[in-house]
């Protein structure tokens, strides 16, 4: 009798889980002030180097393409295992790790605790990352001309 009652709990958990649904806003209630504080931070990093916007869209992508997004490209080794940052396939590959990291912890401090995970930290980054890296583009274009070949070239050298 008790499996059964816990068969029931448990599917009715799934049911709960499988009616919850995604939404940008999410961390409006949870946490206002993560979403600003991702963007500032892609914002300084690309500052310091443009080339890391598309370094964290790649490093976004691998974390998403195996298993979904879960934010294990991020994780570090420890004793017991090598995490995917020195993996044999990121390392000399993957860049923009250290972004990640500032912004995490920035993110913890105005939130008050880790209540954003590293999944949503690392596609909100990339998506802030693309619209910084395009608004710089649309910029220059506006502005001269020349900048419009020198952005062609390094697109095809470094993406």
């Amino acid at each position: 009798m008790a499996s059964v009652l816990t068969h029931a709990v448990a599917l009715v958990a799934l049911a709960a889980l499988a009616n919850a649904h995604l939404s940008p806003y999410f961390y409006d209630n949870v946490c206002p002030q993560a979403l600003p504080t991702i963007r500032n931070g892609v914002r300084a990093a690309l500052r310091r180097e443009a080339r890391l916007g598309p370094s964290i869209l790649r490093l976004s992508f691998h974390d998403c393409f195996v298993n979904g997004c879960d934010g294990s490209v991020l994780l570090d080794d420890n004793g017991s295992f090598v995490g995917e940052k020195t993996a044999f396939p990121n390392v000399n590959s993957l860049r923009g790790f250290e972004v990640i990291d500032d912004i995490k912890e920035a993110v913890n401090q105005v939130c008050n605790g880790n209540v954003v995970s590293c999944a949503d930290i690392l596609v909100a980054a990339a998506r802030d990352s693309v619209v910084e890296v395009n608004s710089l583009a649309v910029f220059f274009l506006e502005k001269n001309k020349v900048i419009k070949a020198f952005l062609m070239e390094a697109s095809t050298k470094y993406l």
